[in-house]
């Protein structure tokens, strides 16, 4: 091993690892072989911190070893610098290092085209496949985004159809997507140590940071700004708490001590005010006092209401964010501390630095459903709409028989399914290295009693998700995986190799969620497509052969809208009939649901008056007892919309599936095609071939943006039936919740059920009527979008010429070579 291979692993605190090394027979040249190298890096550094602090420091070196290919020590230590005098990414660091200043005496345009011509004629074909991702790709995507911003600035200013279509789709190229996976799991269940492991920092996120108070919404994300730990904690409104505190002081506290939501509302309130409440009104707790410690909770404007909180250390950053999170803090740290934030957070964003698998995804540790916080509640629904993972995590000592895990699903399956864009749920066992019933095997008897364990374990939770029928309404049984994990086991290695684990499972999965390979390719895509119809405009005659192209498109256009129109038709009437079927079922049947609700076997006096009471002041919610005391919440409507949403469950996740490889309206939407990419390899059309290149990426991203939007449109198509349904409910909650005196409980009984035995002929028509009517116009929206969208793509690139627009011959080679690379990566992948 030479001495360079020795002083940077010494540089980077890494030298435990230089006898490894030695013993390889590391050069400095092998050293750089690495890049990209992860199998073999893993073998080098098998802990997971460290070998993230070499992968990321080698990738900087790699970055400036290119950038000075004539010194490559010098490179390092200019990094180094770079890095510790602006703490920006490395993308930064990669875009800064490319600013060279000049001392030539040319003229700018010849040495932006020297330059550029220079950069793209040392382009090569890559000599190995690209990971997804990787440092290359980022480099490319910054050289790219660079190119695009001086187009932008040298487009003419005068005001005309084609300068404003350019600057337009310039800007749009610019997105910033996430996935989000949502984590369901109680205190104790090991999710903080489950995702310290995941991201590769042993000892991040403390026991308990996650899960610690059943209202906080919790998100995990990497920063990207710094290299500090950061939470930003969002408050409620002061008008939302103002409520909460006038329905507890009137209704809440009227049943005994024995009752849950009097505990609740007890324990809210005493982590707040102490015993200041007890004998002061709702106004008197609004007092400016309460809340000197937290002033953005008074503010009006939603990003004025964060507070945001950094440290050095991570135990400093949880030792000021324990307050907004705990709600029964028993650790000495907790202690000290006199009052307790948490009954006025809706969420906390955890930003944790060098967590480069949560790039682009954010880890969402989701408390249960049915907050009556109406700023919470939203939030639940609307995160939980947005995941596309769900990640259930429980002890694997009682994964099958884990009720509360299993309840998850049976309650909130439709948020996620056809209310939501789930395509994956992870059935997560964690502690699958317990081996308390093995102690007296050998090891090796220990190592297979676990995976044994682990393999009995797995089955045992299909086999329960197998009988979930509705469920499997939503999802099916391909899109339901179980992993059994174990933290300790993975950064021991003692009984289980790492794979074992199955850490690295979900490792992998999230460098699939967090794969910046298609933002690379799209941006490209689009800039390359963008060029192409600058150029195309600038060029003169072919006035004929332009006219007949547009002709032939147009034509094609309105033949591929008529087949996206025509199965579109045949949906909603199916729609319409499943939704027959449940008004019908609706009708008979709501008058027997209500009185389950409202009359339930066993429970009667003055017990229940408070539960119907709480179910009326709250918009159809109300409290149902589960085992052990704990709370449960349900949903009046959404149990009076039942048998309509179960009427087109099926016929929703086919029109509208959530599966990555599957399409809206069967597939319709992908399937539209102009035939530009097919005309631009034929040589008739070579005098158009720019032209082409613009319309065929403009087809590729209309589609793209038309499954974005139909997905979120989607949500509130589905749930529009309870919707509907509980704004036709809202008068009978206003009549039953301002009864008093004498038979209060029956009055307000019979006043529900003559409000639904008076509306059960409207309410479910209208509901119908609703969701129908938002479908139809979803389609016409696709429709017009469609044909609007490629239309004036069409007219700019084909019946626009111009030639006050600069000449960027130069910057669309350059482009071109890069998409031509990306684009053979793609093809590689598949």
């Amino acid at each position: 091993m030479d001495d360079f291979v020795r002083d940077k692993l010494t540089e980077w605190g890494l030298r435990e690892w230089i006898e490894k090394f030695k013993e390889e027979g590391f050069t400095k040249e092998s050293f750089f072989s690495l890049e990209d190298q992860n199998e073999e890096i893993e073998k080098l550094i098998p802990k997971m911190a460290p070998r993230c602090i070499f992968k990321r420091r080698l990738k900087l070196l790699m970055i400036f070893k290119e950038q000075n290919s004539a010194n490559p020590d010098t490179a390092a230590a200019s990094a180094q610098v770079h890095k510790e005098q602006n703490t920006a990414n490395p993308d930064t660091a990669d875009a800064s290092a490319q600013v060279i200043p000049s001392t030539s005496g040319r003229s700018n345009e010849e040495k932006r085209k020297s330059d550029l011509q220079g950069e793209s004629n040392q382009q090569q074909p890559p000599t190995k496949k690209q990971r997804p991702g990787s440092y290359s790709e980022k480099k490319t995507l910054t050289k790219v985004k660079d190119i695009m911003r001086r187009v932008l600035q040298r487009i003419p200013p005068e005001k005309n159809n084609l300068n404003d279509f350019l600057r337009r789709k310039i800007h749009d190229l610019e997105t910033e997507e996430r996935e989000v996976v949502g984590v369901f799991g109680k205190t104790g269940a090991g999710k903080s140590s489950l995702i310290n492991a995941i991201i590769g920092l042993k000892n991040f996120l403390p026991s308990g940071s996650v899960s610690a108070c059943t209202s906080v919404l919790i998100k995990v994300e990497a920063n990207m700004q710094n290299q500090k730990g950061e939470a930003i904690v969002e408050f409620i409104t002061k008008e939302e708490w103002r409520d909460e505190l006038w329905f507890s002081k009137n209704f809440g506290l009227e049943n005994g001590e024995d009752d849950t939501e009097h505990r609740d509302i007890v324990e809210k309130l005493s982590a707040l005010y102490g015993e200041d409440w007890k004998e002061k009104s709702p106004d008197d707790l609004m007092d400016g006092k309460y809340f000197k410690k937290i002033p953005e909770f008074l503010q009006s404007n939603e990003e004025l209401r964060k507070k945001i909180l950094t440290a050095d250390e991570d135990e400093e950053l949880f030792e000021k964010l324990i307050r907004y999170t705990r709600s029964n803090p028993d650790d000495a740290v907790a202690q000290g501390t006199r009052r307790w934030y948490w009954p006025l957070v809706k969420c906390v964003t955890i930003k944790v630095p060098d967590a480069d698998l949560l790039k682009h995804v954010t880890l969402v540790d989701l408390p249960g459903n049915g907050d009556t916080n109406k700023s919470r509640d939203k939030m639940w629904k609307t995160v939980v709409g947005s995941c596309s993972t769900i990640w259930i995590v429980t002890d694997i000592n009682r994964a099958a028989s884990d009720k509360e895990a299993w309840e998850i699903l049976k309650d909130d399956f439709s948020y996620m399914g056809n209310g939501g864009q789930c395509n994956e749920i992870h059935f997560i066992c964690t502690k699958s290295d317990c081996h308390s019933d093995a102690k007296d095997f050998s090891e090796a008897g220990i190592h297979d009693f676990i995976l044994k364990r682990n393999q009995q374990a797995k089955a045992k939770v299909k086999q329960e998700f197998n009988q979930l029928k509705e469920v499997k309404k939503h999802f099916s049984e391909e899109s339901f995986k179980v992993f059994t994990v174990s933290s300790l086991e993975f950064l021991n290695h003692k009984y289980l190799n790492q794979e074992e684990t199955e850490i690295p499972k979900l490792q992998e999965f999230l460098q699939e969620l967090n794969d910046c390979h298609k933002e690379t390719l799209n941006y490209v895509s689009g800039a390359h497509g963008i060029l192409s119809l600058i150029q195309g405009a600038s060029r003169r005659g072919g006035a004929e052969k332009k006219k007949a192209v547009c002709t032939i498109l147009e034509k094609k256009m309105r033949d591929e809208v008529d087949k996206v129109r025509k199965p579109m038709e045949k949906t909603h009437q199916d729609f319409e009939n499943c939704l027959n079927e449940g008004v019908k079922n609706s009708e008979i049947s709501c008058e027997k649901d209500l009185e389950s609700v409202i009359n339930p076997k066993g429970k009667s006096g003055r017990g229940f008056f408070m539960t119907l009471n709480y179910l009326v002041q709250h918009k159809g919610i109300y409290n149902a007892e589960k085992n052990r005391g704990t709370r449960k919440q349900k949903n009046l409507n959404m149990k009076l919309s039942s048998y309509l949403t179960e009427s087109i469950d099926e016929i929703f996740k086919k029109t509208f599936p959530n599966e990555v490889n599957c399409g809206p309206f069967n597939g319709k939407i992908n399937s539209f095609s102009l035939g530009t990419k097919r005309m631009k390899m034929e040589p008739e059309y070579e005098d158009v071939k720019l032209q082409l290149e613009f319309l065929n990426a403009e087809e590729d991203k209309m589609k793209k943006k038309l499954i974005k939007v139909i997905r979120e449109r989607k949500k509130r198509i589905y749930s529009s039936l309870m919707t509907t349904v509980e704004e036709s409910m809202q008068k009978c909650y206003d009549d039953a919740k301002v009864i008093r005196g004498a038979n209060s409980l029956i009055n307000m009984r019979e006043t529900m059920r003559k409000h639904v035995h008076d509306s059960k002929n409207i309410m479910f028509k209208n509901a119908k009527k609703v969701m129908l009517d938002q479908l139809r116009n979803l389609m016409n929206e696709i429709l017009e979008d469609l044909e609007k969208t490629m239309q004036e793509s069409i007219d700019l690139s084909l019946k626009t010429d111009c030639d006050s627009i600069p000449d960027f011959t130069v910057e669309l080679g350059k482009v071109k070579n890069h998409y031509e690379e990306l684009k053979g990566s793609a093809e590689e992948d598949q």
